[in-house]
């Protein structure tokens, strides 16, 4: 845990150009989002520098955004211009809010890059109302061309904290696995394959875009 956030400390300043490559399926994954935090009260886990947050927290009633990194959070209050968005240094394993304090809980490229990403999912089932909604999407780097390959173990050799490796279909299942129905997926193009994936506790039929 320590040097996950140390990578992402020393990392902080940096991370928005990071995601300037895949600004198209950023925008794409707004789009997907938008609708289903309309008016809602949602947590985000692994915020980082707030990007998802300050796109959709105009459709959203609030967001507590969170991120493990005090340095992620620093670079995330600076333009926040919104009194609905609150961001905040919290460990998604163990996040200090109610039971079902949530309808609706992001975690953006999130469970591939944490060690035990299956308890990460117990404590988000935890807060989110039994009726609420995760939103997960994540880079799938198992399914990706030769050179994203390459891209990935020269990323994991520079520090990334990449614990899993699925491809699109194996990450869909681990959710499943973990309890999770998925509603809807997509997988966006992006430098690493995307897969965009909602889910509810209850059961329902799969939606594929």
């Amino acid at each position: 845990m320590h040097e996950r956030k140390c990578f992402w400390d020393k990392n902080a300043s940096r991370y928005d150009r990071f995601t300037r490559k895949d600004r198209a399926a950023y925008e794409k994954m707004y789009e997907l989002i938008r609708p289903v935090v309309k008016a809602k009260t949602v947590l985000e886990v692994a915020t980082g520098t707030g990007l998802i947050a300050k796109s959709i927290v105009d459709a959203a009633a609030h967001i507590e955004a969170t991120d493990a990194s005090a340095k992620m959070i620093l670079e995330a209050r600076r333009d926040n211009q919104s009194a609905k968005l609150h961001f905040s240094v919290q460990d998604m394993f163990r996040l200090p809010y109610a039971q079902m304090s949530f309808e609706v809980v992001i975690a953006s490229n999130a469970l591939h890059i944490v060690p035990h990403p299956e308890k990460a999912l117990q404590e988000i089932r935890r807060v989110l109302k039994d009726d609420g909604v995760l939103i997960a999407p994540t880079f799938t780097h198992a399914g990706n061309s030769i050179s994203g390959k390459a891209k990935a173990f020269f990323m994991s050799m520079a520090g990334f904290p990449l614990h899993s490796r699925w491809t699109s279909e194996e990450y869909l299942r681990f959710l499943r696995q973990n309890g999770w129905a998925v509603r809807k997926s997509a997988v966006l193009k992006a430098s690493f394959p995307l897969t965009y994936a909602e889910c509810t506790k209850s059961e329902g039929p799969d939606v594929v875009l």
